[in-house]
């Protein structure tokens, strides 16, 4: 009985990423303020009381906000929950009672992932704070970085992309501010403030927006112990061509040096799944010189192989190990980066079967990412 329990649990998890997959672009569309003329009750298909528990709408006498409420799952989306977002925006933006619907402004304040980033980081304002928590780490768990993360990772100063990608190391706010992928910094206690002053806008134009974030911004400066100040090493480590010479090097500086960030980072890289590793830095690499759309199409190739399990069964050990029993101790396959072959990582890149349409994106409706 737990195997079967586990098992749904898995496939749950599994039908829930293709899911998220099918709707993005709506998410990606739409945003978490509305300003409005008028107040008006909730749509009236948001009768789904689950769904209505994860996602929060806060109505004041100028504004919708859409607030996550999953707190005891880092606020991980699942279908409905991206289905009642979908609806949310789309009612917001098509009603004419609706003055206009944002984007533009994402607040990360708190853990930051996965999908999480992938809604937040292409808006053209990206306020972090003192909570602020900023990670992928896919790879211990046997999949890549998806719903966009290719495309700004690997936009990153340097070789940070890769490194992020690959050792799932976390970046506080500041550290977030300091590589661009925040744009401003507020402490978590003044964010009401924001709220209520983003909430009171009738326009939208980028210099309100921003006129408006400099007001209660925050001067930041990076610790000492900072990441950001290793790019040097990161970029001469994490430059190389393959997983291996990547490994190989790190344990050069480690040698050299006996410095312990190079210890922790080939500790986590030897923790992750070696298909997980190639597959996800060949992803970046490839990212680099695409626009946001075919990067999210790629990631959704590549996440459909995951799922099938067609080369391997990596994402559901990775999902059994870390978050079903909590063993912490997944058994990859293949086991180590020799035993991965280039056939099996070009398979994640290869072409949808016939039966299976590649993900198409109405990129003429979107604005350009900035």
């Amino acid at each position: 009985m737990e195997e079967e329990i586990k098992e749904r649990e898995i496939v749950t998890e599994m039908q829930r990423l293709k899911g998220l997959f099918n709707t993005r672009y709506s998410i990606c569309r739409f945003g978490f303020l509305s300003q409005q003329r008028s107040y008006l009750p909730h749509p009236s298909y948001a009768h789904h009381h689950d769904s209505q528990d994860l996602v929060l709408v806060v109505g004041k006498a100028n504004s919708r906000t859409a607030i996550l409420n999953r707190p005891s799952s880092l606020n991980s989306l699942t279908i409905p929950m991206v289905d009642r977002l979908k609806k949310l925006y789309e009612c917001w933006e098509e009603n004419s009672d609706f003055g206009f619907v944002m984007m533009k402004v994402a607040i990360l304040d708190g853990i930051t992932m996965g999908a999480g980033a992938g809604v937040s980081v292409p808006g053209m304002f990206r306020v972090v704070t003192d909570k602020t928590v900023f990670s992928h780490p896919e790879t211990q768990l046997g999949f890549h970085p998806d719903a966009g993360a290719s495309f700004y990772l690997s936009r990153l100063p340097g070789y940070l992309g890769e490194y992020l990608a690959l050792t799932s190391d976390k970046l506080n706010g500041v550290e977030m501010i300091g590589c661009g992928l925040g744009t401003h910094y507020l402490l978590n206690a003044r964010l009401a403030l924001i709220e209520e002053r983003l909430g009171k806008l009738m326009t939208d134009t980028s210099a309100s927006i921003g006129s408006s974030l400099a007001q209660y911004g925050d001067l930041v400066y990076l610790d000492n112990r900072s990441i950001l100040y290793k790019l040097e090493t990161i970029d001469r480590c994490f430059s190389h061509d393959t997983v291996e010479e990547i490994v190989e090097a790190l344990e050069k500086v480690a040698a050299e040096s006996q410095d312990e960030w190079c210890v922790s980072s080939l500790k986590k890289l030897k923790e992750a799944s070696p298909l997980s590793l190639k597959v996800t830095l060949q992803s970046i690499r490839e990212a680099r010189f695409q626009p946001l759309d075919k990067c999210l199409a790629q990631e959704y190739r590549i996440s459909l192989s995951w799922i099938s399990k067609r080369v391997s069964n990596d994402f559901c050990e990775g999902v059994r190990a870390r978050l079903v029993d909590k063993d912490f101790a997944p058994k990859w396959d293949p086991p180590s980066l020799d035993d991965v072959t280039n056939d099996m990582v070009d398979d994640y890149f290869s072409p949808l079967c016939e039966f299976e349409p590649e993900l198409g994106l109405p990129v003429a409706l979107r604005e350009p990412y900035a």
